[in-house]
């Protein structure tokens, strides 16, 4: 499908030469992307169209952005590192903005592309969910010291399980497409939690767990891997760091990687949490972390893992209630296979609590 303005856009940042080749990257659900080339012996760039449905201030977007990314660049400098390659790099337009306007007031953005790195889907190997640990807790790291609180919500109580737990509640007393029914026991026993909702909140109010910058969406595949080392080099996708609690990143990558099943498996006696990957993570990630981790935190990991579980659980079930409006959907009844996958996780969490407390422990500083 064509892209409109998609020329002027690409002629409007300051790239090393013009683009020669525009190819689209089919794998991105929220934004256009394109991959730019600019001649042999030129380097590559990453075009995107910025979806404003749900960045509908895509200036504060950037904002964040380009904050976060000038912060971990002096960091890698200053150890000796290669910014234009561990961090995300913004490419200005040729009028010194972050961003492009086309007529119909559309915003574009545009990075540089890291070259010899890949991505996964899902952490194939122990080794490769480790490494992913490691590059996610230097980005913490990282940005241990960063002002938290300048940050844009760019999407407003994205992990406060509290008010995600208020929508779902909405959804279900609204029951828009009379689902209800046919969803009772998995609303029942998701209704049921809504008094861990505050865990982190609480948390955060009473000081034992600190505001920093949160990534929030930290699946395995927003970490870039070296071809040729495998380890992890820059992680991307960038557009929901928000303030936030850490136990919200190391909680949304154990509901992803440490489940034995993908999130949309409908036979779920094959979905569980894999304690060892659970342990392989909070090995590679606390120890990335050193002193910007406290032990209240460390001791919080594991219901951060299960709150960030009910949460992604709630959502989709609270979205196959409201008609499959938010998330993209391959197949009639996708959400709720995924909701029903969730909550099959959550009851083996249930059962898991405490090995995974015990696991958290051994990280304890002393």
């Amino acid at each position: 499908m064509e892209v409109k303005y998609l020329d002027m856009a690409g002629a409007a940042f300051d790239f090393a030469a013009p683009p020669v080749k525009f190819k689209r990257c089919d794998t991105g659900l929220i934004s256009d992307t394109f991959f730019i080339e600019c001649g042999e012996g030129r380097p590559g760039y990453i075009l995107q169209k910025i979806n404003t449905e749900i960045f509908p201030e895509p200036h504060k977007l950037m904002s964040n952005i380009k904050g976060v990314c000038s912060h971990i660049a002096k960091k890698v400098e200053a150890a000796g590192g290669d910014p234009l390659r561990e961090v995300r790099t913004v490419i200005s337009t040729k009028d010194g903005e972050d961003y492009f306007v086309d007529p119909d007031g559309c915003y574009w953005r545009a990075f540089l592309e890291i070259s010899n790195v890949k991505s996964y889907d899902y952490p194939e190997t122990p080794e490769l969910f480790y490494k992913s640990a490691v590059a996610f807790g230097k980005f913490a790291r990282h940005l241990a010291d960063y002002p938290a609180e300048t940050l844009y919500e760019t999407i407003p109580d994205f992990h406060n399980s509290v008010s995600r737990m208020e929508q779902f509640k909405k959804a279900v007393s609204e029951d828009k497409l009379g689902r209800a029914a046919e969803m009772k026991e998995e609303i029942e026993f998701a209704l049921s939690k809504e008094p861990l909702c505050s865990f982190i909140q609480k948390g955060l109010s009473d000081g034992r767990f600190r505001l920093c910058v949160t990534h929030n969406d930290t699946k395995i595949n927003n970490v870039l891997m070296d071809k040729t080392t495998g380890d992890g080099v820059c992680i991307i996708d960038l557009d929901i760091v928000m303030p936030g609690s850490i136990l919200y990143d190391f909680g949304d990558a154990i509901r992803f990687g440490a489940s034995t099943a993908l999130e949309d498996e409908t036979d779920l006696s094959k979905v569980a949490l894999d304690l060892s990957m659970f342990e392989t993570f909070t090995e590679g990630f606390v120890g990335e972390l050193s002193d910007s981790i406290t032990n209240d935190e460390i001791l919080g990991l594991p219901m951060g893992a299960y709150l960030m579980t009910l949460e992604t659980g709630i959502r989709f079930l609270g979205d196959y209630l409201n008609g499959d409006v938010y998330y993209h959907t391959r197949y009639p009844g996708h959400n709720r296979d995924r909701a029903r996958n969730q909550l099959a996780l959550l009851h083996d969490m249930d059962k898991k609590m405490e090995d995974m407390q015990n696991i958290v422990k051994k990280f304890i500083r002393t």
